[in-house]
């Protein structure tokens, strides 16, 4: 199974676009230490071949033009694509307007938690997928879902299960004394099998806490690419760049006693990957003391054109 990171930011890129933050601002300026990053999605495939994207992000044309394993085949007609399926994680923009880009009648399966196809059937804009070649199929929590697409089977099997987040941006309603309208379903984490050889790993991209379940349920897996946001939950505030802390953006901290750091380090997982970082987090620079606390740790940071095999 191979696995390609087309985007390791989190939502708005790095540099996002109206960032002057003291990240964003080296990355510009070319300091040593720093790459850019497109945001967050992944790709994978069993054979090399025929591929599913983990979410849709809002640079998926560029990720695509920068990925050659995902170009149409040169003798496959005018209008063809190696991309069966898109798996979506939550309905925040930076995982799903990358389909508005994925128009033009190429058929594909775009798969989702309910509360996710919720979102896609209420907005008509993603009726550009058009419904008669692109399905939609709704995934059931904790059962697992072969993938196909196009016509093609994929050769791997995900499992959604439902993760302690929060409900995308534009949808929350009610103040921050409320849940905002969050439901189980709202943000999914997901184990990806491949068929033919039985060998998984686990993608979630956004994840507020690791509660006991999402503990026992990764525990000894051989990869996961997990929710590398902030480094601190406050990080944000202490840089002027917003007043909301990570919990309150629904994600969890890379650092501190309910970091992932810290919850993760006794549950033996094999290889452990941070995606879905913003622009605020200390572990972008390659030469600060919070990148080397995670490396120290036995964590990867992410990188756009990382491949990681199964």
């Amino acid at each position: 199974m191979l696995i390609k990171v087309l985007g390791s930011a989190a939502g708005g890129g790095f540099p996002q676009w109206n960032c002057n933050g003291v990240h964003s601002a080296a990355v510009r300026a070319g300091k040593a230490g720093y790459k850019a990053r497109l945001q967050s999605s992944l790709a994978v495939s069993a054979d090399g071949k025929t591929w599913a994207l983990l979410n849709a992000s809002p640079d998926i044309r560029q990720q695509i033009n920068e990925t050659p394993a995902l170009h149409p085949v040169r003798d496959g007609g005018l209008r063809n694509s190696p991309i069966k399926a898109v798996v979506v994680t939550n309905a925040d923009v930076d995982h799903i307007t990358g389909l508005i880009s994925l128009r033009e009648g190429q058929p594909f399966s775009i798969y989702g938690s309910d509360r996710v196809m919720a979102t896609l059937n209420a907005n008509s804009i993603f009726n550009v997928c058009a419904p008669d070649k692109v399905a939609r199929i709704t995934l059931e929590l904790d059962t697992p879902t072969p993938l196909s697409g196009g016509g093609s089977d994929i050769g791997l099997t995900i499992e959604a299960f439902a993760v302690p987040g929060k409900i995308a941006l534009f949808l929350e309603k009610g103040d921050s004394s409320t849940n905002f309208g969050s439901r189980d379903g709202d943000t999914i984490g997901l184990k990806v099998t491949e068929d033919a050889t039985g060998k998984s790993f686990f993608y979630v991209p956004g994840v507020a806490e690791v509660d006991p379940p999402l503990a026992a349920r990764i525990k000894g897996a051989d990869l996961i690419f997990l929710d590398g946001t902030l480094f601190t939950d406050d990080e944000m505030i202490a840089q002027g760049l917003s007043h909301k802390t990570g919990g309150r953006m629904g994600h969890i901290s890379v650092s501190g006693p309910a970091g992932s750091i810290a919850v993760l380090q006794p549950l033996a997982i094999k290889r452990r990957i941070y995606v879905h970082i913003n622009n605020s987090n200390p572990i972008l620079d390659e030469n600060s003391e919070a990148r080397k606390v995670v490396e120290a740790a036995g964590w990867e940071v992410g990188f756009d054109g990382m491949e990681v095999r199964l």
